[in-house]
């Protein structure tokens, strides 16, 4: 068993490729007309099909019970970004409690987006301002060793 990805309902197809191209950065990489695969393992389907593969059960596209997660090392660069274009946001830009940067916002389906600043830059980020990694441990209520683990991979590389 694999797990290949997710699967979203669109209204129109060339709508959808062109924002998640064109705001998050995704390639198509397999284009077959109703369904589309972008990269990451992400799917595209357009809503008629999708009724009938799930034998024309109701879909219901403004639900907010689930999200696509992103995460980028320069959120100040995406959130320039996401000013160009129009979207209408589940929240604006705001730091979590534990210190990650993060934006919530619909496709044009009414999706949820989350794009959030990448845990490792979160991580470096407090390093770099002088927190010990006990300290950045408390601040992100998370585990020690996660820390270390993390940030000594970003500063060394994978293979030390």
């Amino acid at each position: 068993m694999q797990y290949k990805g997710t699967l979203i309902t669109i209204s129109d197809m060339e709508e959808s490729k062109k924002f998640y191209q064109d705001l998050l950065g995704m390639h198509v990489i397999g284009d077959f007309g109703a369904n589309v695969q972008l990269d990451n393992g992400l799917f595209l389907q357009t809503k008629d099909t999708w009724e009938s593969i799930i034998a024309n059960k109701e879909i219901k596209l403004d639900n907010n019970a689930g999200e696509l997660y992103f995460e980028t090392q320069d959120m100040d660069a995406f959130l320039k970004l996401l000013e160009m274009f129009q979207v209408e946001y589940v929240h604006e830009p705001k730091e979590h409690s534990w210190g990650q940067r993060a934006v919530r916002f619909y496709d044009p389906d009414h999706h949820i987006i989350e794009v959030a600043e990448d845990l490792v830059m979160v991580m470096m980020r407090f390093a770099d301002s002088g927190m010990s990694a006990e300290e950045v441990a408390v601040r992100m209520d998370a585990p020690l060793s996660y820390i270390k683990e993390q940030v000594y991979q970003r500063l060394c590389g994978p293979d030390k």
